[in-house]
């Protein structure tokens, strides 16, 4: 009776009288308990006011409703697709919706409404995955920033493919722990894009040598995110960078001269498709032939799979010390080798000039940590 006589008069009430009235329902219902409510009878006095011409009322009865985890879900859906301030309400604070709601929400929202999903307290995996899938800038910046939002490693990939190229995103993901090693090559990759067509890298470094400047600054990234890469990522890396066109001769052999093995086997599995057991036998106990057959069947020439045959020998075994009596580098060794060979042919001479390059790398990096030592002795 109550309930009926509430419905008469907020026909004819003022609006201010109607808000008021609205919140007491609400709180009324969430206390219905103790106070005896006919519950039934409240609700359909609450979807009737959904129909309330003024937004005040409906954003008092959501306000009174937010955090009750036991009002129909089709009240909370129908104030969560109202205006945007009694949207915010209902989506940022409501027990109800589940994560298919939310995940609808998203879907048929507007940019707000995604926004607001994003901020929640808590996001779960599968909602994370809808905004990483079709939210735009800011709201997975929102995403991103929000402790309480559960990303998996394919939101996370997902995020890096549509919105690396915007700064802050590129930032914000870079600085995850969690970030897959192929997202953040990715990443790298768009970088060293933005920089070739950058007008002012072009006047510095001059467009002819632009391309080889990123090229050499993308396989850099990319050895030090192998570096960093727990074991079990490396296959999947592996993969992402044939995919991505950067399991070239020339990164093999320097990931292999710089001890990155645990990788290059990863790599050596993803392009000749043997098995990853046998994979290994070869290499770590392998003959010159069965190294030379495996790595022709990943692709590379009879004219250099000699020299990367000779790369894995050296790597097994201790090379010793150079001319001048310093620990030699598998690039240094490798370098000897090739330069023995009476008639070069034109790639391999090509991989000497890049084993040349590693070297040297590799004897600069030694100089400037017997330069550290040296200072901190002499401190």
């Amino acid at each position: 009776m109550i309930i009926q006589a509430f419905l008469r008069w907020v026909e004819t009430a003022r609006t201010s009288d109607r808000v008021r009235a609205a919140s007491a329902l609400g709180r009324a219902y969430v206390e219905a308990e103790m106070n005896g409510i006919d519950r039934r009878a409240a609700e359909m006095a609450m979807t009737f006011l959904l129909d309330d011409p003024s937004p005040k009322v409906r954003r008092s009865l959501i306000e009174a409703l937010a955090d009750c985890s036991t009002i129909p879900r089709a009240i909370v859906m129908a104030l969560a697709e109202d205006q945007p301030e009694i949207a915010y309400i209902a989506i940022s604070r409501s027990p109800v919706l589940t994560d298919e709601d939310l995940v609808d929400l998203a879907a048929r929202g507007t940019a707000e409404t995604r926004a607001l999903i994003a901020a929640r307290s808590a996001v779960s995996r599968a909602v994370a995955a809808a905004i990483a899938e079709i939210g735009g800038e800011d709201e997975v910046l929102i995403l991103l920033e929000n402790e309480g939002a559960t990303l998996s490693r394919w939101s996370l990939k997902r995020i890096a493919n549509r919105l690396g190229n915007a700064p802050a995103v590129r930032d914000r993901l870079l600085a995850r722990d969690d970030l897959p090693s192929e997202a953040r090559h990715e990443l790298v990759e768009k970088v060293g894009a933005a920089l070739v067509i950058c007008g002012l890298v072009q006047a510095v470094i001059g467009e002819g040598r632009v391309q080889r400047v990123a090229r050499e600054a993308c396989d850099t990234a990319a050895l030090a995110i192998i570096e960093a890469a727990s074991q079990k990522e490396l296959p999947d890396l592996a993969t992402h960078l044939r995919e991505a066109g950067r399991l070239t001769p020339a990164f093999l052999l320097n990931a292999l001269c710089s001890g990155r093995t645990e990788f290059f086997s990863a790599a050596i599995v993803d392009l000749s498709g043997v098995a990853e057991k046998r994979v290994r036998a070869i290499l770590s106990g392998g003959r010159v032939h069965p190294i030379r057959a495996l790595f022709e069947s990943a692709g590379l020439g009879r004219d250099v799979s000699e020299a990367f045959a000779e790369a894995v020998l050296l790597w097994r075994k201790d090379i010793g010390a150079g001319a001048d009596g310093a620990p030699q580098s598998v690039a240094a060794a490798l370098l000897v080798h090739i330069r023995r060979q009476p008639k070069p042919s034109e790639a391999l001479s090509a991989m000497a000039e890049l084993v040349e390059r590693l070297a040297f790398a590799e004897q600069r990096k030694t100089a400037r940590n017997y330069a550290l030592v040296a200072a901190r002795q002499a401190a």
